[in-house]
């Protein structure tokens, strides 16, 4: 097998440009990977063979002639199941939309491929992206691939654990609730959610979760994570890093893993070793009023949207709501018939909830220009479970693992997940939350991090290879 797959997405073009290799061998090699792999991990719902390999031959010919879409032409990348790529399957990881295949790529996806950036497939899910572990009756569970026992997290797992794994240097996402970021850091990977409305969407899926969820990216390089994140934007992201940072070990008494509060204290000293100014926070329970609600927001979306199904053109030509309904998961019936429950003052609840953290937010960051947290609470957890019962020897809910990610949400702040080190053969991360808008500052900084505390990359084994 050849070992381009090892590859970042700068490595590649630089390699397309002096004439080194090919696109059409770098996907070859991404192919490869993916059904080497794909046994042990399940990351992909959906594999865009011979599509890829016509495109990337495409991609080869612009540049053989020096005429590349953009500085990502020919680049691998993988697309989670609840973005549309024309013509292939959406299922959002559910039995209830199979068979429905859009016309048109969903904006985010047309920027990429306008870009020139190659679709190696679709990647696995929870059904509606709604829970923190990858699994669902489609597709089965995307296991970590540095302990297949484990989960990659959720609800961008199948997409993590697909860079992880070599099978392209970049993955698309979306972020609703901490989904780019807390995978990410269980995979040893960069992920970034933009601040909301940064990169547009249209033409997508009905907007479950508002303006709050956003599509990002998760990579095995910052610098590739930018020059995606700039070809979705459309907007230049050279920043100025800050130079005050707000140490939070935890939001309120929340139970964090001792080793992943020891490598964010680490980070923290790193921070201050460069030259920042980092203040440990006492006590921080800005988040706790959103999280205590954070549920509400995806029971109503979905009951929201089950309303009318006939309204969406996934479900328009499909069979009537009863019999749609038989068709989902454990875990979606839940929540769809605790948001028929719900009153609007529930709701309501929620969005004020929102508001006074944004209003305190404002204030504190008149005083600082970062956030720096864990990614998130714990270590994964079996691939077949909901969430991890116990963290640092305290039972937790269902959000657990959680609790420090949906604050960037709500706030519609930039939130960036980097890794930082390995416990026990698991990889993990911190996150950057930044101002909103603060998104080209936001990276800057994570930049001067990742240039003075590089992380040590790890290929997980894969016991059978295809051989080249």
């Amino acid at each position: 097998m050849s070992d381009l797959w090892r590859k970042t997405a700068g490595e590649l073009t630089a390699g397309y440009a002096c004439g080194e290799f090919t696109p059409a061998e770098a996907v070859e090699a991404c192919l490869d990977r993916l059904r080497a792999t794909q046994p042990q991990f399940g990351a992909f719902l959906d594999v865009f063979d011979e599509e890829a390999r016509r495109d990337a031959a495409a991609s080869g010919e612009r540049w053989r002639h020096g005429r590349p879409l953009s500085p990502l032409d020919g680049v691998p990348i993988s697309v989670k199941d609840n973005l549309h790529v024309a013509g292939h399957p959406t299922t959002w990881g559910s039995r209830t939309l199979q068979g429905f295949r859009p016309a048109a790529d969903e904006l985010p996806v047309a920027r990429a491929r306008a870009a020139g950036m190659i679709f190696l497939g679709k990647t696995n899910l929870p059904e509606f992206a709604m829970r923190g572990v990858t699994a669902n009756a489609l597709g089965g569970p995307s296991r970590n691939p540095f302990d297949t026992v484990l989960t990659p997290g959720g609800s961008s797992g199948g997409g993590a654990a697909a860079v992880a794994a070599g099978v392209g240097p970049l993955a698309l996402a979306t972020d609703g609730g901490g989904s780019i970021r807390r995978p990410a850091s269980h995979c040893g990977l960069v992920g970034f959610k933009p601040s909301a409305g940064l990169v547009p969407r249209a033409g997508g899926l009905p907007a479950m979760f508002g303006t709050h969820e956003v599509v990002g990216w998760i990579g095995r390089d910052l610098d590739d994570v930018i020059a995606a994140t700039a070809v979705l934007s459309g907007t230049p992201l050279g920043g100025v890093a800050g130079r005050r940072i707000l140490h939070v070990p935890t939001f309120a008494d929340a139970p964090v893993d001792p080793g992943i509060a020891a490598q964010v204290r680490g980070a923290a000293e790193a921070f201050a070793d460069l030259g920042f100014a980092v203040e440990e926070a006492g006590g921080f329970d800005l988040a706790e009023a959103v999280n205590a609600g954070w549920t509400t927001l995806f029971d109503a979306g979905l009951a929201w949207m089950f309303a009318d199904l006939k309204r969406w053109p996934e479900w328009c030509d499909g069979p009537g709501s009863e019999v749609i309904e038989d068709l989902l998961g454990e875990a979606a019936r839940t929540s769809l018939a605790r948001g028929r429950a719900l009153s609007a003052a529930a709701l309501f609840d929620l969005l004020h909830a929102v508001d006074v953290a944004k209003a305190r937010l404002a204030v504190l960051f008149e005083r600082y220009d970062a956030i720096l947290t864990p990614a998130t609470a714990s270590l994964p957890w079996p691939a077949e479970d909901n969430h991890p019962p116990v963290i640092a020897g305290r039972p937790v809910g269902p959000r657990g693992h959680a609790v420090l990610t949906a604050l960037g949400n709500a706030a519609g702040l930039p939130g960036l997940s980097l890794p930082t080190g390995w416990i026990g053969g698991l990889p993990t991360g911190i996150q950057l939350l930044g101002r909103p808008s603060g998104d080209a500052d936001l990276l800057a900084l994570g930049r001067a991090f990742t240039a003075n505390r590089p992380f040590e990359r790890r290929w997980p084994p894969v016991p059978k290879e295809r051989s080249a």
